[in-house]
C-alpha cells in the first residue's frame, strides 16, 4: 500500500555528517528517514526556503525542460529500500501517456517539490527501514565534503543572498 507523505525537514547524522531528508505521513504518525547526498540536500533545501538563484540548479533545469517538453510529473514513489538503497520513481504524463522513471530518491524529491508533484512512499519501504543497517552509511571523511557538510549544518535562507552562481 502506498502513503502519501510530505517533507518534513532536513537533518544531519551526526554520527556520519551526512544529510538526511525526513518525510512524514499526512497523518503524522510514519516517518522515513532517508541519506542523501549533499548536494541533494541543498537543492532540496532551497526549494523548501523558496530560495531562487539567479541560474537555474539541476532540478530546475529538468522541471523547465519537462515543462517546455509538455510533460508533468504526476507524482513520486520511494518504491523500495535494497542493501541500504532506497529506490525511487518519476510518474509523468505526456501526451495523455504516463510513464515512469527510475531515479534516486533526492533527486525524485527535489523535483516533486519544485513541480508540487503528491509523494508516495511503499508502506513496505517503511517497514524495511527499520532494519536499515546504520553502521553501513559511509562517513564523510573528505575535507569537501565535510566541509559542505558544515555549510548545510548551518543553512540560513540569508545566506543565499551572498552567493552568485
Amino acid at each position: 500500500m502506498l502513503l502519501r507523505m510530505k517533507v518534513y525537514g532536513l537533518t544531519i547524522d551526526p554520527m556520519t555528517n551526512s544529510p538526511i531528508i525526513i518525510l512524514k505521513d499526512l497523518e503524522g504518525d510514519k516517518t522515513l528517514p532517508i541519506w542523501i547526498g549533499l548536494l541533494e540536500a541543498t537543492a532540496i533545501a532551497s526549494e523548501l526556503e523558496n530560495i531562487k538563484f539567479s541560474r537555474p540548479m539541476t532540478h530546475d533545469l529538468l522541471k523547465s525542460l519537462l515543462d517546455n517538453l509538455g510533460a508533468r510529473v504526476v507524482r513520486i514513489e520511494i518504491c523500495d529500500l535494497r542493501d541500504n538503497t532506497f529506490f525511487a520513481l518519476i510518474y509523468l504524463v505526456m501526451e495523455n501517456k504516463e510513464f515512469s522513471l527510475d531515479a534516486r530518491p533526492s533527486d525524485a524529491l527535489a523535483l516533486a517539490l519544485r513541480s508540487q508533484a503528491p509523494i508516495f512512499v511503499d508502506e513496505q519501504v517503511i517497514q524495511k527501514s527499520k532494519a536499515v543497517d546504520l553502521g553501513a552509511k559511509t562517513e564523510i571523511d573528505s575535507e569537501e565534503g565535510k566541509k559542505w557538510a558544515e555549510i548545510l549544518e548551518g543553512l540560513d535562507p540569508d545566506d543565499f543572498g551572498k552567493y552568485k552562481m
